[in-house]
């Protein structure tokens, strides 16, 4: 009989866990990456990291390897040491995203039905602009300051700069609609 209420009240947790939305918030360190398609500024996804410990400063160093035919760019949590982002540029070809390895799709992530417009106090930090483009963020930030993650995570620490990168895995004959905003906030 006891074996029987525990399988029911195992079944009863299964059933009533939605996995799709889902986010654990339990580890000190926490890093929310969001991707936005960079022509048509369309929010495609995002993964939060979870570190075991935490820290005040937020830096992000990169790697780059200039694609003579094919390049790389990656980025780390410096204060940590650990990896943010990893991408392969082809020049004249097509580079891809190879960390994170999958991102939770966008319609995963709850919205505020709002009219207001929060921006980050003080601002943004590029952290990456090899090609040296004059990149302007607001269309990007506009496609994710409703979600109530982004929400989160400006409230947790509302004096960071929110950090962003263009992915841009195809250079040379590049083409822009392959290319990618990725925005960074911390907890």
């Amino acid at each position: 009989m006891q074996v029987r209420i525990l399988f029911l009240l195992f079944i009863g947790l299964l059933l009533g866990c939605n996995s799709e939305n889902v986010f654990v918030d339990d580890s000190p360190g926490q890093v929310l990456m969001l991707k936005v398609d960079y022509t048509t500024n369309r929010f495609e996804g995002g993964t939060e990291f979870h570190f075991s410990r935490s820290t005040d400063d937020f830096t992000i160093e990169n790697e780059y390897k200039e694609p003579g035919d094919f390049g790389y760019v990656k980025l780390r949590y410096k204060e940590l040491n650990e990896p943010l982002f990893e991408g392969t540029i082809h020049w004249m070809g097509l580079g891809e995203m190879l960390f994170p390895e999958k991102l939770e799709p966008a319609r995963n992530f709850d919205r505020l039905v709002t009219e207001d417009i929060v921006y980050p106090v003080n601002g943004f930090e590029d952290v990456f602009n090899p090609l040296n483009l004059d990149l302007e963020y607001d269309a990007a930030w506009f496609a994710v300051q409703n979600l109530v993650k982004a929400r989160e995570y400006l409230r947790a620490n509302p004096a960071q700069k929110v950090k962003l990168f263009l992915y841009t895995p195809s250079v040379g004959e590049g083409n822009p609609e392959d290319w990618d905003w990725i925005i960074y906030l911390k907890r």
